[in-house]
């Protein structure tokens, strides 16, 4: 393996600087122009001779984690161990990596020395900006001299995958699982009375209990007054629908909308795999794409998991006449669908409405989408020119229209969500409990 010795930015700017020189003493002593070659002759052996001891790379290593989740750091390791090194002076990485990992696909970071090991290492924590496999696929490692006008450089393949995950951070999240252990839904699957639509037991009225639940035929026969004590539905069937095409793909706050769509949905289906319902994921674009089985079992947590990482991203508007068909096709039973989705064409959300509202017929639906800040903030803002102006109006047509598809749906029988995308997660929890507890999917 050959290292060749190569200028650095110092002897480049040392040329620079005596090229002026080399003008003056060309026109004011044209006797003495040998010395201008003889200064660049002297300047090319220093290089040459500094790269010599800048020593020999005696091994080198990168390092990546082999997991990671989206929006989160990994890290990312280079090694190195010289030979005959007589130069103090960091040496300096660079990393080819794909675009998921960072987006212009280069990570450079210069190495610090460890005298435990008597070693170089760098470290760089690039933070996923998309969701599947980033390739880790070459390395380049450049070492200077002790006058740092000459050094070496290396380039070598790596062949390295790094697994991008969706982001679970919220399920880890210590406000989440206090919850799951204190709430009815907790860590132990156990009957719940007093809520759902379920009939249960009947048990004598005392003070304080909700009167709805007298029954009154069990109080005439026993002349004594006894309350109905039910049991919340299980079993019920949810599936979490994901919208793939162009709108999802639009970034929020540096991630695409449909990772943080794919957040929400992970965070409620943990919940309601905690609640002893049964979580399905359904994703599409032009056709649809995935489709799991039906998971009731928290440990099975995470099939649902590998398939909202495959969830693809797609530069096309969904076709929703088709996916949502071939979905209800699928259900053999009423189920709650939790449709992740955004419009911005009038005629796409037309079409939208309609295969919405064939779905309400047998299905609960749940209508999410994320809160437009961007949008939101140009249609409020004051016209200084023309061109803001133009924008302004604009952005308050796509609100306007925005509102009116929503309000459209909700007379369909549709619940909404429409938050912030770091409320969504929260939000589609409380709805979820709600829709459980007056039992309205079974």
């Amino acid at each position: 393996m050959t290292f060749p010795i190569l200028p650095t930015a110092r002897a480049a700017w040392l040329t620079a600087l005596a090229a002026p020189v080399a003008i003056v003493i060309a026109a004011t002593a044209p006797d003495a122009w040998l010395f201008v070659p003889a200064a660049a002759v002297a300047l090319l052996v220093l290089v040459v001779l500094d790269g010599a001891l800048a020593g020999r790379l005696k091994d080198w290593s990168v390092l990546a984690e082999s997991d990671c989740e989206i929006g989160e750091p990994t890290k990312l390791v280079v090694a190195a161990e010289f030979a005959g090194r007589a130069s103090n002076s960091a040496p300096e990485a660079a990393v080819q990596v794909d675009t998921r990992l960072e987006e212009d696909g280069r990570i450079e970071t210069a190495l610090q020395f460890d005298r435990a090991t008597d070693s170089w290492h760098g470290v760089a924590e690039p933070v996923p900006t998309r969701r599947g496999t980033a390739q880790i696929s070459q390395m380049w490692l450049r070492w200077t001299g002790p006058l740092g006008l000459g050094a070496r450089q290396i380039t070598h393949d790596v062949d390295q995958e790094v697994r991008i995950w969706p982001d679970l951070s919220p399920i880890r999240s210590p406000e989440l699982q206090n919850y799951l252990r204190d709430a009815q839904f907790g860590l132990i699957a156990r009957r719940i009375r007093g809520e759902g639509t379920q009939f249960e037991a009947l048990s004598e009225y005392e003070s304080g209990m909700d009167r709805r639940r007298i029954d009154w035929k069990a109080s005439a026969r026993h002349t004594n007054l006894y309350a109905r004590e039910n049991e919340s539905e299980r079993n019920n069937q949810i599936v979490f629908a994901f919208d793939c095409g162009l709108s999802m793909c639009e970034p929020v706050e540096g991630l695409p909308r449909i990772d943080r769509a794919v957040t929400a949905a992970l965070t409620a289906s943990y919940v309601a795999l905690k609640g002893g319902d049964r979580v399905s994921l359904f994703g599409f674009a032009q056709r649809p794409e995935v489709m799991t089985p039906f998971v009731g079992d928290t440990r099975a947590f995470y099939q649902l998991q590998s398939a909202a990482a495959g969830l693809d991203y797609h530069s096309e508007e969904p076709n929703f006449t088709l996916a949502l068909a071939s979905l209800t096709a699928r259900l053999q039973r009423r189920s709650l669908i939790i449709l992740f989705t955004d419009f911005t064409d009038p005629t796409g959300a037309e079409m939208m409405i309609e295969s919405v509202g064939r779905l309400v017929e047998k299905h609960l639906v749940l209508f999410v989408t994320i809160e437009d800040a961007e949008l939101s903030e140009l249609a409020q803002a004051e016209p200084n020119t023309l061109d803001s102006l133009a924008v302004a109006v604009t952005a308050d047509t796509l609100n306007r229209q925005r509102a009116l598809v929503l309000q459209r749906l909700r007379q369909m029988g549709v619940d909404i969500i429409e938050a912030p995308w770091d409320q969504i997660g929260y939000r589609l929890i409380d709805s979820y409990l709600d829709i459980k507890r007056r039992g309205a999917i079974g």
